[in-house]
C-alpha cells in the first residue's frame, strides 16, 4: 500500500492494488496523536523524544508525591533522545499533539515557538528568534516545514501553509499558501508553477 497527496483538494490518496482510496485531509484543528504513538522499548528516536517532552509536560501539571520523579525520569529521557535525534527541542515548548519528525537530526526549536496540531518538520529546521519581526514563530495547524528551512522572527505560518526546502521565512505565510526561496516568497494556493524548459 502507498498512499500520495493529492495537492488539488488537500486530501491523502491510499493506493491499495490497483484502486485509489482517499482519506479525510490532515486536520489543522484536531491533534492526530497516532502520529506520536510508539511504545517504550520501541525504536522510534524521534516519537520517543516526543513521548518524554510529553511525560514532563504532563508531571508539572501534577502535584502529588511522584512528580518530581516523574519529571526528573521525563527530563532524562529527553536529554537522551535529544542526543540519538541531534535535535533541540526544549521540554517546555508549546506543541499541540501530532507533530511529526521524519528525520529529527539536527532540528532546532526555540522554547517559546509555538506549534499547531498536526505539523510537520523535516530535518535541519530551524525555529527561532532573529528575523525582522521580534519573537519567535507561530506555525498554524497542519503547516509543513521542508528540509533546511528556517523561519526566524515573530512570524505567522498560516494553516495548512507548506515552507520549501531552503526556504529562510522572515515574513508571515497565509494559511494554505507556500513560500519557498531566500529570501522565502508567497507562492498562493492553486498556482501551478511552470516545468523547467532550458534554452536553446
Amino acid at each position: 500500500m502507498s498512499s500520495r497527496l493529492d495537492a488539488s483538494s488537500g486530501v491523502v490518496v491510499m493506493r491499495s492494488g490497483s484502486r485509489d482510496t482517499k482519506t479525510s485531509p490532515i486536520s489543522a484543528v484536531e491533534p492526530d496523536w497516532s502520529r506520536e504513538q510508539c511504545s517504550s522499548l520501541e525504536w522510534a528516536p524521534s516519537r520517543q523524544l516526543l513521548r518524554a517532552l510529553r511525560a514532563y509536560q504532563r508531571a508539572l501539571q501534577r502535584n502529588d508525591a511522584g512528580a518530581l520523579l516523574r519529571r526528573k525520569a521525563a527530563a532524562l529521557a529527553h536529554r537522551f533522545w535529544s542526543a540519538v535525534c541531534g535535535a533541540d527541542i526544549a521540554l517546555t515548548t508549546k506543541i499541540e499533539g501530532g507533530l511529526l519528525l521524519p528525520h529529527p537530526h539536527g532540528v532546532v526549536v526555540h522554547p517559546d515557538v509555538k506549534l499547531g496540531p498536526n505539523c510537520l518538520l523535516m530535518q535541519q529546521v530551524t525555529l527561532g528568534v532573529g528575523g525582522r519581526v521580534p519573537g519567535p514563530p507561530s506555525l498554524g495547524g497542519h503547516a509543513d516545514v521542508g528540509a533546511g528551512a528556517k523561519i526566524l522572527g515573530g512570524v505567522r505560518i498560516g494553516e495548512h501553509a507548506r515552507i520549501g526546502a531552503n526556504a529562510v521565512v522572515l515574513t508571515d505565510v497565509p494559511a494554505g499558501c507556500t513560500a519557498v526561496g531566500v529570501p522565502a516568497r508567497i507562492v498562493p494556493p492553486n498556482v501551478r508553477t511552470l516545468a523547467y524548459v532550458p534554452v536553446a
